[in-house]
């Protein structure tokens, strides 16, 4: 399983010293907060950052997807987010970009009903599809048998991430479960010793 290591609501000085600190992820994530702040900026100022695996930019794309991947995917990111409630077409054009490019899709599944991703589900064999619990709604209980559940529900989907206030703990159930990759934030991000928490994480998810 990798452990992607998800930076948010820093400013891009922060960003960048943590990115050299966990540049041993498997991916690591320049959060919403971070385009929304600093737009294709805080992509072009980190990108030449030495790093282990790829770098996700968590756009959320919901509209306009061929013009928002294009930027992002030739200013060097390796993945990019879109919301799966937005519109067929925006999925289907983001996707299409991200095939063209070699790049991946992350499509964020947050407020998506079972109605909804069973029309997306399999549409998109190379796509990550992330199960998101919103910040807002708090803790989640039971997140690896969330993820089991999903993944005997829509078995057409090859690959599954989650986001939403994982610990340490819960990282050899989701293993177990099935999960891709765990998207941690405050619990590496947040730690008096990222890299170390982030090492943690992964020893966990080997």
């Amino acid at each position: 399983m990798k452990i992607q290591a998800a930076i948010d609501r820093v400013p891009l000085e922060k960003a960048v010293t943590l990115i050299e600190e966990l540049a041993a992820a498997d991916i690591i994530e320049l959060g919403t907060s971070l385009s929304k702040d600093f737009g294709l900026a805080c992509l072009v100022q980190t990108r030449g950052i030495p790093r282990v695996g790829q770098l996700l930019v968590d756009i959320k794309t919901i509209d306009e997807g061929e013009y928002e991947f294009r930027r992002y995917f030739e200013a060097g990111a390796d993945i990019l987010t879109v919301m799966g409630a937005g519109a067929k077409a925006t999925l289907d054009v983001c996707y299409q970009v991200a095939e063209e490019f070699g790049k991946e899709m992350l499509i964020d599944l947050l407020e998506c009903s079972e109605e909804r991703i069973a029309t997306i589900a399999g549409a998109y064999p190379n796509a990550i599809y992330g199960m998101h619990f919103a910040k807002d709604a708090g803790r989640v209980a039971d997140v690896a048998g969330q993820v089991a559940a999903f993944r005997q529900q829509f078995p057409e989907i090859q690959r599954v991430a989650l986001a939403g206030g994982l610990q340490l703990a819960d990282i050899p159930a989701l293993k177990a479960a099935g999960l891709e990759i765990a998207i941690v934030g405050s619990g590496i991000t947040g730690a008096e010793d990222p890299a170390q928490a982030l090492q943690n994480f992964m020893e966990e998810a080997q």
